[in-house]
């Protein structure tokens, strides 16, 4: 009996071992075969320069104040206008809201349905206090050591500079689209993008354009960030997580610290956030984060490629491993930060109220409703006030990876980054996308930046730069994106 039971269990290991190593290497490649991009023909140099430039225009959005650096954003326009005369030239442009920009690029094919590209002209403050961090005056826009140096290289001058640069270049060749392309750029993308990108979608809608795909800002060319994987991943993302904050207060009686009760409202309050911080929204490798390891799994080596191969076995495991990182967390479940916490004013005084804030970042399949139920139960106390931001937005709506517009900026990354692999992924901050679902049912979102992990941290930081080399790399993805609009795309 004991034989025939270690027999039978040493078969079901064997066959368990050989649909493991089937799957593994039996797993086809997601990737397209194209051909490297032609070499760039400009003066990279003097593209630089003008990145440069714009950089010194101090274009900060204000969230009470639209009108607060309105001069700076003059002056970036009138800098647009001199330096891309042929776009100027060529596109329509309109001026919507305050300083938001709407370019149209007539499609020789009006049955063709239009695409968008989208990069916004403003850019975060620094920091008071961390000016010195900096290794040059982060408005200076200083070139040195081939990189541009500043607050907007990376976040978001760049890409919209070298939409510009692309369609300057194209126009100059005398290539003409055969879809309409419009260039949405928004000025407060920053601090919401309800003055600049929604009134473009709202705009456009009213126009009854129905876009085929929209572009914007949003996931990177890592190199070197995901272990196992010796090329860059360039990640394109699908969707972005959804946005929620509440508002937590709790009343309780003030008193003297000299008689403090069993419970006091900081303790009560604390006690409740500690609960919720232990208590997470549960998570999973499934949607959007199940198609990127998907794709990524038959390019990684080793026990890498067997682990992520075979999920359906070891997704407890990779799970566990993915929950250590708040990066790879972030894509697994809808994330809950505690940002704000206020109680208080004297030493010897029990204070009568107790206020917190709570964010959530909403991965798609969670709502904002389910989220505030999770948050009332994970609480457990039912005297805190729950009050939502009227700010909040549900997750985007999950953009299908069998579309053209895919595929068209599948094939362009290829093209542009012969050297990188490519998969879909997930946009965990905002973006001024989220306003086109309207317009559109295929939004992607993806940034032609390369960066280490080292670099990830320069968004919103100090010493934001960028690559000259990199530079030239974007100004041809767009290039190339915009140049495959007049074939179909690669199957």
């Amino acid at each position: 009996m004991l034989k025939r039971i270690f027999l039978g269990l040493l078969l079901a290991i064997v066959l368990l071992v050989a649909a493991v190593a089937v799957k593994t290497w039996t797993t086809p490649s997601q990737q397209l075969a194209v051909a490297p991009a032609p070499k760039l023909d400009i003066d990279l140099q003097a593209a630089a320069k003008r990145l440069s430039t714009a950089i010194t225009f101090r274009t900060v959005s204000g969230l009470d104040d639209p009108a607060a650096n309105a001069a700076e954003f003059d002056k970036l326009h009138a800098f647009l206008e001199q330096q891309f005369p042929k776009v100027h030239a060529t596109l329509k442009k309109e001026v919507v809201g305050n300083k938001a920009l709407l370019y149209t690029w007539t499609g020789t094919d009006p049955q063709a349905k239009p695409v968008a590209l989208m990069a916004h002209q403003d850019m975060v403050p620094i920091a008071p206090g961390t000016e010195k961090a900096w290794s040059v005056d982060p408005f200076s826009g200083e070139i040195k050591d081939g990189y541009i140096w500043g607050r907007g290289t990376l976040d978001n001058k760049s890409n919209l500079f070298a939409q510009m640069e692309a369609i300057e270049l194209l126009i100059g060749s005398g290539f003409k689209p055969r879809q309409t392309v419009y260039l949405v750029m928004g000025d407060d993308e920053e601090v919401s993008g309800l003055r600049g990108a929604l009134p473009i979608a709202e705009l456009l809608k009213s126009r009854n354009v129905r876009l085929d795909w929209v572009l914007d800002e949003g996931l990177l060319v890592l190199d070197g960030v995901l272990p196992g994987l010796s090329r860059p991943a360039a990640l394109i993302g699908l969707a972005e997580k959804g946005y929620a904050t509440f508002f937590l207060s709790l009343d309780t009686a003030p008193g003297h610290s000299s008689m403090p009760p069993q419970h006091s409202a900081i303790g009560s309050m604390s006690a409740a956030l500690a609960r919720l911080e232990a208590n997470p929204m549960p998570g999973g490798i499934k949607g959007v984060a199940g198609q990127m390891f998907g794709a990524l799994a038959p390019e990684m080596s080793g026990v890498n490629r067997v682990m992520l191969s075979n999920l359906w076995l070891t997704e407890p495991l990779v799970r566990g491993q993915l929950e250590k990182s708040p990066s790879s967390n972030a894509m697994l479940r809808t994330t809950t930060a505690l940002t704000i916490v206020r109680a208080g004013n004297k030493d010897n005084v029990l204070p009568g109220r107790a206020e917190a804030a709570v964010n959530f970042r909403i991965l798609p399949g969670d709502t904002i409703a389910s989220t505030e139920a999770h948050l009332r139960k994970a609480l457990g106390n039912d005297d805190i006030k729950i009050k939502a931001y009227p700010g909040n937005s549900e997750p985007s709506p999950v953009s299908p990876t069998d579309s053209t517009g895919y595929r068209a900026i599948q094939q362009a990354v290829r093209q542009s980054f012969p050297d990188a692999v490519v998969a879909p992924g997930l946009m965990t901050a905002a973006t001024d996308s989220r306003h086109f679902s309207i317009v559109s049912d295929a939004v992607f979102r993806f940034s032609p930046f390369r960066v280490k992990g080292e670099d990830l941290a320069r968004f919103h930081g100090n010493n934001e730069r960028l690559a000259i080399s990199n530079y030239g790399e974007m100004i041809g993805f767009y290039r190339q994106l915009l140049s495959n609009t007049n074939a179909a795309p690669a199957q």
